[in-house]
């Protein structure tokens, strides 16, 4: 395994991978796809016994071995840095659409209080779960958050993930919401990843507010949002729209004062309980419907039938002992499913996207392909970034893997605790 490192050095060198046993989801550009919904989540074009060329940050041609002296005629030799794959698979980098990795401490001590029976929602209402959190926020430095922010950073980049989103919600204040997206836009700075950031002061409500809930959302509509959207802070807004945490109509209040801004929403949708949040995802077009625990017959059909994207956290259904998202139905009816690691410090402590496939194949029984196009073009579709990013076709993202060999695809999610990633390009730089 190479040692994770960027250099932010402009390059003029083009990349030449060679002797990749396959190519993963590849794409010409008169086919190239947005997502993958249904059926289509089994469709994963491959080139066997391939090669791949890079120029500057994007990917700008491929094919099998015995074409690349073709190819390669109009570069100069001098020109070329050229990389063995060693018979390993090359595919897009993971990009994980939905996570809190910006957070004061961990919370191990309420992970022994649940073993030891107690629920999640008597944590929460103990002033445990995102209360602890936010309570905890001022007892740290921006600096000790964004130094352990990057380790997380570094530790998914080794596993692979190359696109992440990362919310706030664990301010609940509103100069707290901001600090939190703040760091969110400085770690951009310090990181190869590239990062998109979603404004979650929807997250729950501050004990000062339990009994007076409507005037915390109206902090967040009135000072929280137009303070965001004034320094460009986030590209999304998202809802946890639960029992006990934010009704439907409070969440649409909000979706509605934060598209006035320019945010996209997304939310939280069915995590615990049918909260009504599948339709007022669809109603108020969210990109993404999230978690999706517990969903109907009619939920499943009518998130098919709409634009919103299924995203699903295997890793957090895991972590809780909680039945896990009907994924099949969902595949079944024709949505479109994306997968996350839900990486946060209560309920999902792992941001590792192979293991995330591993639980998608093993638990909720989608095939290792379905799983693999759910956490690349599907998870970039989520965060409305497929044109650029979650698959190998010319003109997009130099944003790849480079796997240990392998005899097929299905081995990433067989080897469910084996880091299989030996080399990460991110925009045409290796940084792994």
């Amino acid at each position: 395994m190479h040692t994770a490192v960027w250099h932010n050095k402009n390059s003029m060198k083009i990349t030449v991978i060679e002797n990749i046993a396959s190519l993963i989801n590849v794409e010409r550009n008169f086919s190239r796809r947005l997502r993958q919904s249904g059926s289509e989540l089994d469709k994963c074009s491959q080139v066997d016994d391939a090669y791949l060329i890079v120029k500057d940050d994007k990917i700008v041609s491929f094919g099998k071995m015995r074409d690349i002296d073709n190819d390669l005629s109009r570069y100069k030799e001098s020109e070329l840095e050229r990389e063995d794959a060693g018979g390993g698979f090359v595919m897009s980098a993971f990009c994980d659409s939905h996570t809190h990795i910006v957070f004061p401490h961990t919370r191990e001590k309420e992970f022994g209080e649940r073993l030891a029976g107690m629920s999640y929602e008597q944590i929460a209402a103990n002033g445990g779960g995102i209360l602890n959190s936010a309570k905890s926020l001022n007892d740290i430095s921006d600096e000790q958050i964004i130094k352990a922010s990057l380790k997380r950073l570094n530790d998914v980049l080794r596993t692979g993930t190359g696109t992440i989103e990362i919310k706030s919600g664990y301010g609940l204040t509103s100069d707290n919401e901001i600090r939190l997206l703040r760091i969110i836009k400085e770690l951009k700075r310090h990181t190869p990843v590239t990062i998109k950031s979603t404004f979650l002061g929807a997250h729950a409500f501050p004990a000062e507010y339990k009994n007076n809930r409507d005037y915390y959302v109206n902090i967040i509509l009135h000072d929280m949002i137009p303070r965001v959207a004034e320094e460009k802070l986030a590209e999304y807004v998202d809802v946890f729209c639960e029992r006990g945490f934010f009704s439907v109509g409070q969440a649409e209040k909000i979706f509605d004062e934060a598209v006035k801004y320019g945010l996209i929403p997304r939310i939280h949708a069915n995590q615990l309980s049918h909260s009504g949040a599948i339709d007022i995802a669809i109603k108020k077009h969210c990109i993404s419907a999230d978690h999706l625990e517990e969903m109907t017959e009619k939920e499943i059909l009518s998130l098919a039938a709409s634009d919103t994207i299924a995203t699903l956290l295997p890793g957090c259904a895991f972590f809780m002992d909680t039945h896990f998202p009907n994924a099949k139905a969902l595949i079944n009816a024709g949505a479109t499913v994306a997968l996350a690691s839900d990486y946060n410090p209560g309920t999902s402590p792992s941001g590792n996207m192979l293991f995330m496939i591993a639980l998608a194949c093993i638990k909720m029984k989608m095939t290792p392909v379905q799983a693999l196009m759910a956490a690349t073009i599907n998870g970039a579709a989520a965060l409305g970034i497929s044109d650029r990013k979650g698959s190998i076709a010319e003109n997009k993202c130099a944003d790849i893997i480079i796997t240990n060999p392998m005899s097929e695809l299905g081995y990433l999610a067989y080897s469910y605790t084996e880091n299989v990633i030996n080399r990460v390009m991110l925009a045409g730089k290796w940084v792994v």
